[in-house]
């Protein structure tokens, strides 16, 4: 029987060269010149350090246009509040990775509602759709790339 798993993940090594491009536009930009910004990757969570909000404003805006070029998708930004310490400003941005529950939940109910012959799962942090044929699972690929979900989706294992 044809499967396959729809996943939201991020490329860590893509999202690591983003962040190494981000941090380079930012010494060649005259803005930043002489001033303390900069942007760290842990994990999956790029902190952005700069001496106002506005630079950080602006460092959004190079992050997002660096991961655009590699390919790395916005929609799995979650930007967290902005922190200020002293002279320094921080604000960290998480990417998500896996899908929630309540987005399995979502993924699960706009398949049925299509009312599409397959079969679906939850599996962890991906949902597994099973059907008899292999048009309804591009079917399937079709409904979930169209909804807006608030997170990039995936589809691996495509088996037949």
């Amino acid at each position: 029987m044809p499967s396959l798993d729809i996943v939201s993940e991020i490329d860590l090594a893509e999202l690591l060269n983003a962040v190494d491009n981000a941090n380079r536009e930012l010494s060649t930009r005259f803005d930043f010149r002489g001033v303390e910004a900069s942007f760290e990757l842990k994990e999956s969570i790029v902190t952005m350090i700069a001496d106002n909000d506005f630079q950080l404003k602006q460092m959004l805006d190079i992050l997002r246009g660096t991961c655009v070029k590699r390919n790395v998708d916005t929609a799995a930004f979650e930007e967290k509040d902005v922190q200020h310490i002293g002279k320094i400003y921080k604000q960290a941005i998480a990417f998500k990775q896996g899908i929630e529950q309540p987005v399995a939940k979502k993924i699960i109910k706009l398949i049925k509602d299509a009312k599409i012959k397959v079969q679906t799962q939850i599996q962890g942090e991906q949902v597994r759709v099973t059907g008899k044929k292999r048009d309804d699972l591009q079917q399937v690929m079709a409904l979930a790339k169209d909804a807006d979900l608030e997170q990039p989706l995936q589809f691996t294992n495509f088996r037949d």
